[in-house]
């Protein structure tokens, strides 16, 4: 289930990556004029929007819940390395107080 997050968050990005590189070709090889294109590109952007603006926000949404998830994990692993070390110190310490122990018998 994991590779089906990877696999939709990656087509999301590649598909905005791909509308932007398009877009941006588009204006930088046209013949119009520029006050033409930036009309032309804000009809455009405007429209795309409208009509990705679902599948953007879900990518969002998929990309926020992962991010989310890792952050839990990394917790739980930092709390689990903390609990390790305070466990060693914890048994250092009562080595040390077994070997005093001795010493002063």
């Amino acid at each position: 289930m994991c590779k089906d997050k990877d696999n939709s968050i990656g087509f999301g990005i590649g598909l905005l990556l791909g509308v932007v590189g398009g877009i941006v070709a588009g204006v930088l090889y046209a013949p119009k004029p520029g006050s033409e294109m930036r009309e032309k590109l804000k009809d455009t952007v405007c429209e795309l929007a409208e009509k990705h603006s679902p599948a953007v926000k879900e990518a969002q949404k998929q990309a926020l819940e992962s991010i989310d998830l890792i952050k839990y994990k990394l917790e739980k692993q930092y709390k689990k390395f903390g609990s390790m070390i305070q466990s060693k110190k914890m048994r250092k310490a009562k080595e040390l107080e077994s070997k005093l122990n001795k010493e002063t018998k």
